[in-house]
């Protein structure tokens, strides 16, 4: 059974019961995925990103959409117009499968993991996490990966408190510090 049907069967009525909620509106749900690579270094040195985009095609499932600088900063030699990331948003089942491959195949992969810290979310619930290695994505195949890059995955829910968050992604079945 798929996360997304684990979701509208287990996890909704459980979150409903131990939030104390009585709309089953009211139960978090997750409302988008959006999968992000910084790729200013790249841009500098080689031009060529073509490689981070069909890494991120590849793991995302959908095309990635490049994004462009929006301010000129001298400091960090960018100007108006230059690629500077590339992003892919994921919504529905989508973003279901996404968190659950991230946690059944990609968190397993981390080299000494030791649990997601819960200071990862933003206050409102939404959850980030950032990955050094493109590498423990399944799908990526280490003798094509050109440039070594991290990427940064934003979970965003319709929690309205850290806590909701963090009560749905347990559900969800991420593995958190026991933080004192």
């Amino acid at each position: 059974m798929s996360l997304y049907e684990r979701m509208k069967t287990e996890i909704a009525p459980a979150l409903k019961k131990e939030l104390g909620l009585t709309n089953t509106m009211a139960v978090p749900r997750i409302k988008k995925v959006t999968v992000n690579v910084g790729i200013g270094t790249l841009t500098r040195n080689t031009k060529d990103f073509s490689n981070v985009l069909e890494n991120v095609a590849l793991i995302s499932g959908q095309k990635p959409v490049v994004t462009m600088a929006k301010k000129a900063i001298s400091n960090f030699k960018l100007r108006i117009g230059i690629p500077n990331g590339v992003i892919c948003t994921l919504r529905g089942r989508r973003a279901y499968d996404m968190v659950d491959r991230m946690v059944n195949v990609v968190i397993p992969r981390i080299r000494d993991f030791r649990g997601l810290s819960v200071k990862s979310f933003d206050g409102k619930g939404n959850f980030s996490v950032g990955f050094r290695d493109a590498l423990v994505f399944p799908e990526i195949n280490p003798d094509k990966l050109v440039n070594p890059h991290g990427f940064s995955v934003t979970i965003v829910t319709t929690a309205k408190t850290n806590e909701e968050g963090i009560a749905l992604l347990r559900h969800m079945g991420f593995p958190f510090k026991k933080e004192l």
